[in-house]
């Protein structure tokens, strides 16, 4: 190995082991993970006539998978179970890490 190539590696591991710290200080931050079943678009008189008992229309479909967002950002999409008595949410679909830690 030419010193040229041992001073490559020597800073290829550097950067990798930079890129791994990194993301070991991003691992203990919390995030709010948000399932999202559907949305719409209202008149505020509408908004105002919903009472007890009343139906809005969203634009998914039933049996659509549900959107999954982490502070915001859509990272994957996934479908409802139930865990116990209570609900869950298995991913199905889930966008790239680094696209993920990016976006956020």
């Amino acid at each position: 190995m030419t010193e040229n190539e041992a001073e490559a590696k020597v800073e290829e591991t550097t950067t990798d082991d930079a890129g791994l710290d990194n993301i070991k200080v991003l691992e203990n931050i919390e995030v709010k993970l948000t399932v999202e079943v559907g949305s719409t678009e209202l008149k505020i008189r509408d908004l105002l006539r919903l009472n007890e008992g009343s139906v809005v229309e969203l634009e998914r479909l039933a049996g659509d998978p549900l959107d999954i967002l982490a502070n915001g950002v859509k990272i994957a999409k996934g479908e409802v179970v139930m865990v116990g008595e209570r609900f869950g949410i298995r991913f199905t679909e889930v966008t790239n890490p680094e696209n993920r830690v990016q976006k956020l």
